[in-house]
């Protein structure tokens, strides 16, 4: 399925261990489909490919994360997440992800992300690199 500006989705199923009693997915497991989303959303991207050690020795960390939850997901469901990056700034990356119900248009969730490239011995803010920027600046939007 396609979703207007968005290039890129991966789907899975909802498992039993992420349903709660009622049968639906747990509020928390929304944040690790974006997870996976994005893990699956960079390596789609070719940027590790193209970057190499760059790429994996850059390190970013949420900054905060943003969930709406609109329709929950059920025991089940197969989840189709769709991934865009929305804004590159000096140090940080704002992602968009749309959780639907695959095969319909059923938007169950929408999550914003910023992550933030950091130093990882001291933990702190720093630029993102100037090819990193120009790959995911250069990636088709849908």
């Amino acid at each position: 399925m396609t979703r207007p500006g968005f290039a890129f989705s991966t789907r899975f199923k909802v498992r039993y261990a992420e349903i709660d009693g009622q049968k639906v997915v747990f509020n928390s497991r929304y944040l690790e489909y974006a997870d996976v989303a994005v893990t699956e959303f960079w390596e789609w991207s070719g940027i590790g490919d193209a970057l190499g050690a760059l790429w994996h020795e850059t390190e970013f960390h949420v900054r905060r994360a943003e969930v709406d939850y609109l329709a929950p997901f059920v025991l089940g469901d197969e989840v189709e997440v769709f991934v865009r990056v929305d804004r590159v700034g000096n140090s940080s990356v704002t992602k968009r992800f749309e959780l639907v119900k695959a095969g319909t248009d059923t938007l169950c969730a929408a999550i914003q992300m910023v992550s933030v490239n950091v130093h990882l011995p001291t933990g702190r803010p720093v630029p993102i690199p100037d090819a990193i920027r120009a790959h995911i600046e250069g990636l088709p939007r849908g």
